[in-house]
């Protein structure tokens, strides 16, 4: 049953960010299983759950991993977020596993800054090179990948630069894209 009163989770929404620059910090493992628990909550096509995540845990690892394009400091972690196509199905001509793997990184987001951990959802990526690098099956897709970590006291430059230009802290009034009952 739904919770009645309280805020807790729009409390995590309204406040997660992104995050692009991290602190020395690594990431206990039990974190990360607290965020792939909560990614296998997500709801999915028919309940198929066609995603597949690689966890690299280990700022040595992760640089040895070599499959970010933009470097970011001090990354202590990374999830690759992957997806089976044929494990999801097609409605209205659109496949719906970008859409069962959009609700699960986002699960790992939210989760992630609940407990103190700061995520970026990067979509900038080489799928060819990824996929070479980690071993990947060639039917398996590469949606994103998830840099994660304790945040930096003091956000870098590129993330500031990043965050202007993306506008990513303005959001659009409700009367701009909520529309009752009819367009």
């Amino acid at each position: 049953m739904p919770k009645e009163s309280g805020t807790p989770v729009l409390d995590v929404i309204m406040s997660r960010k992104s995050v692009r620059a991290f602190d020395d910090r690594p990431v206990e493992k039990e974190k990360l299983e607290i965020c792939l628990e909560a990614a296998r909550r997500a709801p999915s096509w028919a309940n198929k759950q066609c995603w597949h995540f690689i966890v690299i845990n280990g700022k040595e690892k992760v640089k040895a991993a070599g499959i970010l394009k933009q470097p970011m400091k001090n990354l202590p972690a990374i999830i690759v977020a992957c997806a089976e196509p044929n494990r999801s199905g097609n409605g209205n001509d659109q496949p719906y596993y970008m859409v069962d793997i959009g609700i699960s990184v986002e699960h790992i987001v939210l989760t992630a800054w609940e407990q103190g951990l700061g995520a970026c959802w990067v979509g900038w990526f080489d799928e060819e090179k990824v996929k070479d690098r980690l071993g990947i099956p060639d039917h398996i897709r590469v949606v994103a990948l998830l840099p994660i970590g304790y945040p930096a006291e003091k956000e870098g430059v590129g993330s500031k630069i990043i965050r202007k230009i993306a506008g990513s802290g303005d959001r659009k009034p409700l009367e701009e894209f909520v529309h009752h009952d009819k367009w």
